[in-house]
């Protein structure tokens, strides 16, 4: 969590002297052709490495969700409604703005557009920015005033935009970076009430929610979260009784739609930067998840309203960076995920990034001129990462399964609402090509698919035709779309239980999670169980009665080998079931014991990679979404995340 804020002099400033084009080869089987772009380059030295990667259509992650695809505007850009803004987010595929900034949003007043002291650009109100959101098809996400607010302040606002402007606002955030108040030690937030704990945001947080939503009871609100794992998670403060999360969330509940983290990861290189979104997202949803059900709230949904790489944020890594993190989020069931920032200013001085491009000292997607930048509005590398991301499906398509053989070709895939399977491609390997060969299951793409392309240092996205579906080599550091079409149709879509990227419900009082349709596949077939979220496989280290299963790196041994019968059961060293009792609770490991039969002992391995328990209807579950060799596993209720998938080899 940090402070966000800059000066007019910063935005809107001198213009500095046009950026320079350079050129580029592009390497690899495919040729590409410029589309409406210029192509630069990115030096390709180097053997290409040779990797697999392997789509499964029919294993469905999660669903595209409509304001996934989102970013933040704050009211000191003085260019942020300019005529040809629509344009420019439009390329990139923008479909969520949030609004008015970060910390602003504490000390925001949306009535007269003032800041408390704080610079608002010209040009800025609330009703200029519903002006472009709307040009741009782009959902607000608006963040009501906590610090310095009240809730009837909120309500107004929610009665104006939505009753008397008919804008249809939908997303409402009560609060910004709430836990920087103070209560912990580090202050950047404004909050004015005399109370600055959890139990106060919490206990006023529900009086918003009850203002709010008497006006307008279709609209989500979201409430201010730790990000787990990251300062000040964890932590009790003097007074407390507990953290924040577990405080707020044990008071809150259900009455809020959604939970809202930010997300900054701390990075030492380029390396390690895009190891994050592997590491980090899985673990944090898992936790997330384990507290909304902790606190009968199991289908609260997640926005994360802030995002970026934290390190060197103008890189070609972070552009790289951008399009994994992004599609990893919703794979895991965020509906809403907003970078930071459109612009947010320079310092006027550049370096060199580690991974060799110019450092120009800015945080946003694009230039917003001055001092030592690029020309206003030049894309830097996380614009073109977002832009890809964009590109690899549409709201409403399935994110599916994929893998690659080396963790530095990261895949993510898509099928569409025609059939079709995009596969987007992202090579972290800042020296060296690689050649994929990509195989489908229960899928045939046609010939002549099309590749889309952008490369560490080019100022735009190719556009060409490969020859070959199954085959091509991408250069360093790049990220390539591949699009094809069906020459057959891949395997009937999963149960309506599939996970998607969850979207809040308007039920005020939400059901019990839905357990996965039991639609049995793969019975009577013998291999390991690896698990979606850790890549790990399902191990019974031991033939011994009551031994606990736990994840570990898969090896091919006896304890990995298990057997789906046709009566249900998972079978392993021959004589030995995996199972729990009849009346077992969530949370509960799994065991081998000597097979009985009994329902404790028959489990269902639905198309969408959900193991369910006939006795409790709960699913298999590395807890709290840990990744690490000998992370237990539980029976859980079903949310379908990443944790609680696995497919069977």
């Amino acid at each position: 969590m940090r402070q966000h804020g800059v000066t007019d002099s910063q935005i809107g400033g001198e213009r500095p002297r046009p950026g320079r084009t350079r050129t580029i080869a592009v390497v690899g089987a495919v040729t590409l052709a410029a589309a409406g772009f210029a192509t630069v380059t990115a030096s390709t030295s180097q053997a290409a490495a040779s990797i697999t990667v392997t789509v499964d259509p029919a294993v469905a992650k999660a669903t595209i969700p409509t304001a996934g695809q989102g970013l933040n505007e704050a009211v000191w850009d003085a260019h942020m409604n300019d005529a040809d803004q629509p344009a420019l987010l439009k390329a990139a595929g923008i479909r969520a703005l949030r609004y008015p900034g970060g910390s602003y949003g504490d000390n925001f007043d949306w009535k007269d557009n003032t800041a408390n002291g704080g610079y608002v650009a010209p040009n800025t109100s609330f009703d200029q920015f519903m002006t472009t959101a709307k040009a741009v098809g782009a959902q607000p996400v608006l963040i009501a005033n906590y610090g310095s607010g009240t809730p009837q302040e909120a309500a107004d606002w929610v009665t104006y935009a939505n009753k008397t402007k008919g804008y249809g606002v939908k997303y409402w955030e009560i609060g910004n970076e709430i836990p920087g108040n103070g209560h912990y030690g580090s202050k950047w937030e404004t909050d004015n009430h005399a109370d600055k704990s959890p139990k106060a945001y919490a206990t006023n947080a529900l009086q918003y929610i009850s203002a709010m939503k008497a006006v307008d009871p279709s609209i989500k609100i979201g409430i201010v979260l730790c990000t787990p794992g990251s300062w000040p998670d964890g932590q009790v403060a003097s007074g407390d009784t507990a953290d924040w999360n577990n405080t707020v969330l044990s008071i809150v509940g259900a009455k809020a739609d959604f939970g809202i983290v930010h997300w900054y990861p701390n990075s030492t290189s380029p390396t390690d930067n895009l190891a994050k979104p592997t590491k980090e997202i899985p673990a944090i949803m898992g936790t997330l998840r384990g507290l909304y059900a902790k606190y009968n709230a199991p289908n609260m949904a997640t926005a994360i309203t802030e995002l970026d790489a934290a390190y060197q944020n103008d890189s070609a890594t972070a552009g790289l960076f951008a399009a994994d993190s992004y599609l990893s989020w919703w794979e895991n069931g965020v509906f809403n995920t907003d970078w930071w920032t459109l612009r947010n200013g320079s310092d006027g001085k550049t370096s060199t990034n580690g991974d060799g491009t110019i450092d120009y000292g800015e945080g946003g997607i694009v230039s917003p001129g001055g001092t030592g930048t690029p020309a206003l509005n030049t894309p830097y590398p996380s614009y073109f990462g977002l832009s890809m991301a964009a590109r690899a499906g549409s709201p409403g398509d399935t994110l599916v399964s994929a893998t690659s053989s080396d963790g530095r070709l990261k895949v993510h895939a898509v099928r569409t609402a025609s059939g079709a399977v995009n596969v987007l491609l992202i090579n972290e390997d800042l020296n060296n090509s690689a050649t994929v060969a990509l195989s489908y299951t229960g899928y045939t793409p046609a010939a002549a698919p099309t590749v889309q392309q952008w490369v560490k240092g080019a100022t735009g996205i190719t556009t060409a035709t490969a020859s070959s579906a199954g085959s091509l080599t991408v250069p360093p550091y790049s990220i390539t779309l591949l699009e094809t079409t069906a020459g057959s149709r891949p395997s009937p879509a999963p149960s309506a239980s599939t996970p998607t990227a969850t979207t809040p419900t308007p039920t005020p009082t939400k059901p019990a999670p839905a357990t996965p349709t039991a639609t049995p596949t793969g019975s009577g077939r013998t291999g390991a169980l690896r698990g979606a979220g850790s890549g790990r496989c399902l191990r019974a280290a031991s033939p011994a009665a009551g031994t606990a299963a736990t994840i570990y790196s898969c090896n091919g041994s006896a304890g990995e080998r298990w057997t789906l019968t046709s009566a249900r059961t998972l079978t392993i060293y021959g004589n030995r079931c995996l199972g729990v009792p009849a009346g077992a609770a969530r949370g509960t490991k799994v065991r081998i014991s000597a097979c009985t039969g009994g329902t404790g002992q028959q489990w269902t391995l639905t198309a969408g990679g959900a193991v369910v328990n006939r006795a409790t209807g709960q699913v298999l579950d590395v807890f709290g979404g840990r990744t690490a060799d000998g992370s237990p596993v539980v029976i859980w209720n079903g949310f379908g995340s990443a944790n609680q998938r696995w497919a069977l080899h």
